[in-house]
């Protein structure tokens, strides 16, 4: 294979609530950590270990807007997307980096029974507008279906 890739697929609870940021051009991105979690029993021991590993996670615009709207610390969410590695320089002047997923998918895993949650599947390419039977367009304003 000549090619490379960079793609990302977790499923974990969210640490916390989204944090959204609106810049003036009317798009906005939305960060949030999720905590994934392996378990397993040390055979030496056979004491059971939970290592819990934490992700940035960034959504833009309508994708945001919906991860927003719908889910909150705790909630269970599938994310799909790519790693980024973003560089900045701290107050103390030392250089950090931080590494994310961006996403392109994501999917509510929370059962109906856990809270009001009516979206399971979105991907920001269809959440523009869709074409009914009858051949006209609706446009999609809260909900991506």
């Amino acid at each position: 294979m000549s090619g490379s890739l960079n793609k990302v697929m977790l499923i974990g609870n969210l640490g916390d609530d989204i944090k959204m940021h609106h810049f003036e051009d009317g798009g906005c991105i939305g960060r949030f950590p999720i905590a994934t979690n392996e378990n397993y029993t040390n055979k030496q021991t056979g004491e059971k270990v939970m290592n819990t590993e934490w992700h940035n996670i960034v959504v833009r615009n309508k994708a945001a807007e919906i991860c927003n709207k719908y889910l909150k610390k705790g909630d269970k969410v599938y994310v799909e997307g790519k790693l980024k590695t973003r560089k900045w320089q701290g107050e103390d002047g030392i250089q950090r980096y931080s590494t994310e997923v961006h996403v392109n998918e994501f999917n509510f895993l929370n059962n109906k029974s856990d809270g009001d949650n009516p979206v399971s599947s979105v991907s920001p390419e269809n959440s523009q507008s869709q074409t009914n039977s009858e051949g006209t367009q609706n446009q999609v304003d809260d909900l991506p279906f």
